[in-house]
């Protein structure tokens, strides 16, 4: 029988290659929430608590797997016969990865002993809070470029670790490509990108030759995407390259810095601001390949890209294929609180922190055979 498609299959938690023994002793958690099981376990004080998740924007939810791995793997206490595995103990609902979410409603909510998973609360909370800002940020560059391929470029912008997560995040939310393998293998994809400045350089400035020989070694196995804007004159340099590489070409990426004007807009300047990747500049790129019988070449537009700048052009109808999106979409914050709101069956909680039920939680479990299909 085919599995029913209503169900949306969750990451199983060995995905996460989480720090197991770490995350269980508390060494990556805020000391007081040890310090409270501590406090908890010498009084033998073990009330059965429901904890509540949520957070305060319109938003995209994210993350909501990997914390749900940490509270699979890490819940539960020590005993003298060794680690006593919390989770069958907990009674623990949830959206998905994913999901729209609205201003304070709850999105995961964590009910068994209190002892079993007080220690993991930072843990949860910050693998929410940063994957959800990847996948609403990432949601919103994507409804804003209309179905155009957005190309996640982060990655140089913060640490190595976060990529593989935050990946998994953006490729939830929309985005077409990633430039790393580790963002991508979640979902067992593989990074891709263009021609880079590094490997004109190489070949002595010559994006040409750069190009030409990164298209004798990969026009097989990917879309051959070359950045123009080495010598800073895009329509020159877009036409030599699509002339060089002919069908092997997918596409050009213009990418000039904020700070220059690309040669071609010279004899134009006080008409418009002209420094950057401009609308005048796409155009005029787009009317030489197509007036040279290049038309199947696509644009790229990347260089300081947002949401608002991507809208901009799209209102405009500049002639943009697809995007490339970097640090923009590491910006901002996306905050989670957790509360108990209930202890031993009673309502409690924080005043104005109140229980919230939310239809749409679903039980988590990995057991469900259509969960392993």
């Amino acid at each position: 029988m085919s599995p029913d498609p209503r169900v949306r299959r969750r990451l199983p938690p060995e995905t996460f290659q989480l720090p197991v023994e770490k995350m269980r002793s508390g060494y990556h958690s805020d000391a007081y929430f040890t310090f409270t099981r501590d406090v908890l376990v010498s009084d033998g004080h073990r009330p059965r608590v429901l904890m509540q998740v949520f957070q305060r924007e319109r938003s995209v939810l994210g993350g909501i797997d990997e914390a749900l791995a940490i509270l699979r793997l890490c819940s539960g206490r020590r005993t003298g016969a060794g680690w006593e595995d919390g989770w069958p103990q907990l009674a623990v609902r949830a959206l998905h990865d994913g999901d729209i979410v609205d201003p304070w409603e709850t999105v995961l909510t964590i009910e068994g002993p209190y002892d079993l998973f007080v220690h993991l609360e930072t843990l949860y909370l910050g693998v929410l809070a940063r994957r959800t800002l990847i996948s609403r940020n990432v949601r919103d560059v994507v409804e804003a470029a209309r179905g155009k391929p957005i190309m996640y470029f982060p990655a140089r912008f913060d640490h190595w670790h976060v990529q593989t997560g935050d990946g998994w995040a953006a490729h939830i939310a929309g985005a077409i490509g990633v430039s790393t393998d580790a963002q991508a293998s979640w979902w067992g994809g593989k990074g891709m990108g263009t021609v880079p400045h590094g490997l004109i350089a190489a070949y002595g400035g010559d994006t040409v030759l750069a190009a030409t020989k990164f298209a004798d070694r990969f026009a097989d196995e990917l879309h051959v995407t070359v950045l123009v804007d080495f010598e800073n004159d895009s329509v020159r340099t877009a036409l030599e390259v699509a002339e060089a590489l002919g069908p092997r070409l997918w596409g050009v990426r213009l990418d000039t810095s904020g700070t220059m004007v690309d040669r071609s807009l010279w004899h134009e300047l006080g008409r418009f601001t002209p420094t950057g990747v401009v609308p005048e500049l796409v155009w005029k790129v787009r009317r030489a390949l197509d007036n040279s019988g290049h038309g199947h070449v696509k644009i790229v537009a990347s260089g300081g890209f947002d949401a608002a700048r991507i809208r901009a052009f799209e209102e405009a109808g500049v002639p943009v294929d697809a995007y490339g999106v970097g640090s923009s979409l590491l910006r901002g914050s996306n905050d989670y609180t957790a509360d108990v709101v209930r202890v031993d069956g009673r309502p409690c909680a924080k005043v104005g922190r109140e229980e919230r039920p939310n239809p749409r939680l679903e039980p988590v479990s990995w057991d469900d055979p259509l969960e392993d299909a």
